[in-house]
């Protein structure tokens, strides 16, 4: 067992491990990576899956992620932005495919209405919450008390209205049921994007891609720090204490002056701790859970939904893909849809054998498109949960109650230890920013406490 000795270790080389990394070297601190996968970017991976470069985790940049957009120009990559002309289509409760332009789903005038005035009302609380301290809002016991959706239903008798009004943190963000998570972590996710508003824009919340494929952010990272990235090193025990840390995988031990714990919150467990971390550690990673969302990739030999006049962008709380998009890669001849399945909708189909949910997926997909969407050339589901280093996607989020009674918890260092990943961000929560957001936060503090 080889053994080394660094200013820091650092547990993950996803964008915030990598980006404090590369933070603390600027600082003249030496460091070590200790990455569990035989690969660098965590929830960030682009791959070439029969032909076809796909982007397995996160892709999009939007124009508020000002952290991810800085580090994307620094490292000199080039971005584009996502097909978006021609119509729109919205599936609602009579299962008919209607397309539209603009933002609102064309739903009923009433329904319109009562949608319009709700999210406006979001819009004001949004306002009044600090994406870094949720809990310190005078209402955040309150908020926090109440689900998603028993509060939306107690604003409307409207159920097409409650389904979207309800869409955006629900299926589309945190991936949990809507009853699963409280009125105060939806507020947060939406002020997390800056307002609910931003947060059901597609065109704001989905804008850019980078060309080749966003993993190309954490790889460039990781090259800058060589030898000092050490893959497939799954840290099994971490001692500490007032000297310092010493990390354990199978096949290294790294003693530090500091350690940056910059994995999700749900992997901690994997991590033998001595001594073992305080109690209110213990309880408050048993309130975190990750969602669960299917990425569904369908690649065909052309767009043929451009040919159609439709933009790609599909929505629908009603069909088994609940949002849709154009995904064709820069440059690419051939088109290809990204839909996503979540939650209750990706537990149900997990249960059925592969033929039969990828029948299903496309069913719903051609739903928005027509018959061509059911003949992809390449096929291909993103499964976060069945990932022994993840366990889920996109995000860890409290359960009910849990955001107010541990969240300034979250981030507090516990001695020399230290926590760093998009789960526990403000701004660009549960986004590739959030992350770079935190390993730049956390590597100022790191360094701090190193010179005292």
């Amino acid at each position: 067992m080889s053994e080394i000795t660094r200013d820091v270790v650092i547990i993950g080389a996803g964008a915030a491990g990598l980006t404090a990394a590369n933070a603390l070297r600027r600082q003249g601190l030496s460091v070590a990576v200790l990455e569990a996968r035989d690969r660098v970017g965590g929830r960030l991976w682009t791959d070439t899956i029969e032909g076809a470069m796909l982007e397995i985790g996160g892709q999009w940049i939007s124009p508020d992620q000002t952290a991810l957009i800085e580090t994307v120009a620094e490292l000199g990559l080039s971005t584009f932005s996502r097909y978006r002309d021609g119509d729109s289509v919205y599936v609602g409760p009579d299962g008919t495919p209607v397309r539209f332009t603009g933002d609102l789903f064309p739903a009923g005038p009433e329904t319109e209405r009562v949608i319009a005035e709700i999210t406006a009302r979001l819009d004001e609380m949004v306002a009044e919450i600090d994406p870094d301290r949720p809990w310190a809002h005078p209402k955040a016991a309150e908020w926090d008390a109440i689900s998603w959706d028993a509060w939306l239903r107690s604003q409307t008798d409207d159920d097409e209205a409650v389904r979207n009004l309800a869409f955006a943190t629900g299926s589309a963000m945190l991936t949990k049921p809507t009853h699963a998570f409280s009125l105060l972590q939806s507020l947060h996710m939406a002020a997390s994007a800056g307002s609910y508003t931003n947060l059901v824009d597609a065109d704001f919340i989905l804008d850019k891609r980078v060309v080749g494929g966003l993993q190309q952010v954490p790889l460039l990272l990781a090259e800058r720090l060589g030898d000092d990235v050490f893959r497939s090193q799954p840290v099994r025990t971490l001692e500490w204490g007032e000297d310092g840390v010493t990390a354990v995988s199978d096949s290294m031990t790294v003693h530090a002056r500091q350690a940056l714990l910059a994995a999700a919150p749900i992997l901690y467990d994997r991590i033998s701790f001595v001594p073992p971390l305080p109690r209110r550690q213990h309880q408050l990673h048993q309130h975190l859970s990750m969602g669960f969302v299917i990425k569904v990739h369908a690649v065909y030999d052309r767009p043929f939904w451009r040919e159609q006049g439709l933009s790609g962008t599909a929505f629908s709380p009603y069909e088994l893909s609940h949002e849709a998009y154009d995904n064709t890669n820069f440059g690419d001849e051939r088109g290809t849809l990204v839909g996503f399945v979540s939650d209750q909708h990706a537990d149900d189909v997990f249960a059925l054998d592969a033929d039969e949910r990828r029948a299903r997926i496309l069913e719903s997909l051609s739903h928005y498109y027509g018959p061509e969407a059911k003949e992809p050339i390449v096929y291909y589901e993103s499964d976060w949960g069945s990932e022994e280093w993840t366990r889920g996607a996109y995000a860890a989020s409290f359960d009910l109650g849990g955001l107010h009674r541990y969240g300034a918890d979250l981030r507090t260092a516990v001695g020399p230890i230290h926590f760093a990943c998009s789960d526990m961000a403000g701004a660009g929560f549960q986004h590739v920013d959030g992350a770079i957001r935190m390993g730049r936060l956390v590597a100022d503090q790191i360094a701090e406490a190193v010179r005292g």
